[in-house]
């Protein structure tokens, strides 16, 4: 027989790891695993030293979180394991989102996390246990065709998160499952509540775990106090405008916090770390026509890339029609529909449309980006 995850086994017979966050969705894939009857095992991860952070904001994996975990599983009746992965993630994500920041860039440290201690770690974990298949709370859809998985956005468009796992590699996705693709947010909260689940009602995270209330600059503070280096605020011209205090203070795009006077409003147009200025311009200047990639990870045939595909450039941001070659670890983005505010260390993703819906196709880190408007790129200067 082959049970609901795909796999040539009766459930009571199929060992599963439900990966357990605390939250409501990893916790509602731990009551179906165990409410269909396979042999579950959930897995928390103890990622950083959250004693200093404050109680105001959300995040996840905090320690508050690990004893929801633990709860849940008490109530569902099965094993529960905790990792400590602390240094792995300091050194793996923590140093990495620093360094990025403090090279101008704008790291997206979720991403990380799934690339290195949640897929990478987790899935050798799990596979130490002889556990059959990974399961997640993430809303992605997964297909499988002749033992080889597909990635496809959620249902709910709103919730997909398809973006922050375009590093997954083929040998993890086809031992990964995600229950709740096909479903929406709301529906979860509602098995929650008929699992009598205590986490039901449990608010989302939404800051980032190490960054307190969406505080990056006290995170560099901490961690990098010689980052904060006076330096100048020039035009698109080279004219020196203003001083700034540090530029991990700014983000490609930003508008408020500039504190020059102009006829027209100034936006953050470029961020050169290595001269440790912030280039302000109108915002026209923000429209990017191509982006070249670092680091990709391919979930597909590269003959795909033949055709127009389509691309992701924010988690929260629209498909946009593009062109991408594909040279070896590298590639050439032309992005065919305007788009503004682009920056360094953010990840392009990519997308085809077939019959089953949106297919991630993989992606890369953004290394640099080619202005619309500049005859000649800042970062080059």
């Amino acid at each position: 027989m082959i049970n609901s995850l795909g796999i040539k086994k009766s459930p009571k017979n199929t060992k599963i790891v439900v990966a357990m966050s605390g939250g409501v969705d990893s916790s509602v894939v731990a009551g179906l695993m165990k409410e269909q009857g396979y042999d579950v095992t959930g897995i928390t991860l103890k990622l950083y030293d959250d004693a200093k952070l404050s109680d105001n904001g959300r995040q996840c994996c905090a320690g508050k979180d690990i004893i929801d975990a633990k709860r849940v599983s008490e109530s569902l009746n099965i094993n529960h394991k905790i990792l400590y992965y602390q240094k792995k993630f300091k050194n793996e994500v923590i140093d990495s989102f620093i360094d990025s920041y403090v090279a101008g860039e704008t790291p997206i440290p979720c991403v990380q996390c799934n690339q290195t201690v949640k897929f990478r770690d987790l899935f050798k974990f799990s596979k130490e246990l002889n556990a059959d298949a990974l399961v997640t709370g993430h809303y992605v859809i997964r297909d499988e065709k002749n033992g080889k998985g597909k990635m496809y956005r959620a249902k709910d468009s709103s919730r997909d998160q398809s973006y922050f796992l375009f590093s997954t590699t083929q040998e993890q996705l086809n031992y990964l499952r995600f229950p709740l693709g096909a479903i929406n947010k709301s529906e979860t909260r509602e098995i929650a509540s008929k699992l009598k689940l205590n986490v039901a009602k449990k608010p989302d995270s939404q800051d980032i775990c190490f960054v307190p209330n969406g505080n990056y600059a006290s995170v560099i503070q901490k961690y990098r106090p010689q980052s904060f280096k006076k330096g100048d605020i020039l035009n698109v011209e080279g004219k020196k405008l203003g001083t700034h205090d540090g530029i991990i203070n700014y983000t490609i795009g930003q508008r408020k916090g500039i504190k020059i006077s102009n006829k027209e409003p100034l936006y953050v147009i470029d961020i050169i770390a290595k001269t440790n200025s912030i280039i302000v311009g109108p915002q026209d200047f923000l429209n990017i026509k191509k982006l070249f990639l670092r680091d990709i990870n391919l979930l597909s045939d590269k003959k795909i890339f033949k055709d127009d595909i389509f691309i992701k450039v924010r988690s929260t941001g629209k498909l946009l029609k593009a062109k991408a070659t594909i040279k070896e670890n590298n590639a050439n983005v032309e992005i065919l529909q305007n788009e503004k505010g682009i920056s360094p260390g953010q990840a392009c993703v990519f997308y085809s449309k077939d019959n089953f819906g949106d297919r991630l196709l993989g992606g890369g880190w953004i290394d640099k980006v080619f202005n619309k408007n500049l005859s000649t790129q800042l970062t080059d200067q």
